[in-house]
């Protein structure tokens, strides 16, 4: 594996520095996590991290003030450099509640070390001088076979933002959770996790590629039940899984984070406004959400129109099924507002005054877009 050939310009600068300054202090430096999984899946690495061996945490500190590396996380011996994470190896401990609660010590078995990860996938180490691979936990087979597999239940348990970080890999990467992890997730609470962190799990789930995966999982190991107490109607879960699909390649990208709620809610027939409030999301999911019509069955001109009297198509997160798009275009609608030739000043020559104008603006424009409506 040539991993500099797959690095960008910048990451290829970091990474060769750090490569030539530790190569003189240990030959055991290795690639670990996600970045390992991305380079074999074949996708964009945007960030690495390495784990460092052989060197005590007080050589360790002095030698990443030397390369100008900054400690982020020293209770856990983790250094930035760029967008590099260089670090000791390490076991963890659950000690308390909540995600960071944990006792770390420093290990020196890259086997051991490596079993703390949460998935097999994730578990690979690539040599940063030898580029060679150690896979103690059948990671590669995991990939290839495109599975998420936990590595050992015990210390899994231990972390519960774990079961969100199965799904949110799933939904990703269209792998499938494995019928043991599922098992094992099924029975660990949630209970002990910060509304934002559940969010930023949520939030990567809402922007991935394989929306069905992601709202599969949710439902088969009832997470909206368990962050808030929404009940989805499950039994339309292939229905809505359809709606996905039809939706692949037309959904637009700016708005694209806000379909899966959307979508989802309108078929299963739960509050995506009081989920995302019981999570602390953002307002903008909030607003994006807000007022959005839906339809199952055929839209005509005149209720496009309607629509777009508050929004212009391209905002309308109906606007992925077939024929919206070139429809809209055709009609002006797609991102204009419909003003269906209605002036102010009419209305308010006719009398209207204050909120009253608002409304008769509305009323006039609606009367205008049903003229195209089809009964």
């Amino acid at each position: 594996m040539n991993l500099l050939e797959r690095l960008p310009p910048d990451l290829q600068i970091q990474f060769q520095k750090i490569q030539n300054f530790l190569k003189d202090y240990t030959d055991r430096a290795y690639l670990v996590g996600g970045s390992v999984r991305d380079m074999i899946m074949n996708h964009a690495m945007r960030d690495l991290d390495i784990e460092v061996y052989d060197i005590d945490e007080d050589s360790f500190d002095k030698l990443m003030k030397k390369l100008g590396a900054k400690g982020v996380g020293k209770s856990f011996f983790v250094y930035k450099y760029g967008d590099i994470d260089i670090s000791l190896p390490r076991t963890e401990r659950k000690s308390g509640v909540g995600h960071r609660a944990f006792d770390v010590q420093i290990c020196q078995e890259e086997s051991l070390a490596s079993s703390r990860r949460d998935f097999t996938m994730n578990s690979m180490m690539l040599n940063i001088f030898s580029y060679k691979l150690l896979d103690f936990y059948g990671g590669f087979e995991s990939i290839k076979n495109r599975t998420i597999t936990i590595i050992d239940e015990d210390s899994f348990k231990e972390d519960s933002l774990r079961v969100l970080r199965a799904i949110q890999f799933s939904s990703r990467f269209g792998f499938k959770i494995d019928k043991n992890s599922i098992k094992i997730m099924n029975d660990i609470s949630l209970a002990d996790l910060s509304k934002t962190r559940i969010f930023w799990e949520f939030e990567k789930i809402f922007k991935s590629k394989y929306l069905y995966f992601g709202l599969y999982y949710l439902l088969r190991l009832d997470i909206l039940d368990k962050v808030s107490t929404c009940r989805a109607q499950k039994e339309l879960f292939l229905k809505c899984a359809l709606e996905f699909g039809r939706g692949q390649g037309t959904f637009e990208e700016d708005i694209y984070p806000y379909y899966f709620l959307y979508i989802s809610s309108n078929i299963l027939k739960f509050d995506a406004i009081a989920l995302l409030k019981n999570i602390d999301a953002p307002k903008h999911y909030l607003a994006a959400l807000k007022n959005q019509p839906y339809f199952e069955r055929y839209i005509s001109n005149g209720e496009l129109k309607i629509i777009a009297i508050d929004m212009p198509i391209c905002k309308w997160l109906g606007n992925y099924k077939k024929g919206i798009r070139s429809r809209a275009k055709k009609l002006d609608i797609w991102d204009k507002v419909f003003d269906g030739g209605i002036e102010v000043s009419k209305v308010i020559a006719d009398g209207y005054e204050k909120q009253e104008i608002k409304k008769e603006l509305r009323r006039r424009k609606i009367l205008v877009a049903m003229q195209d409506c089809k009964i």
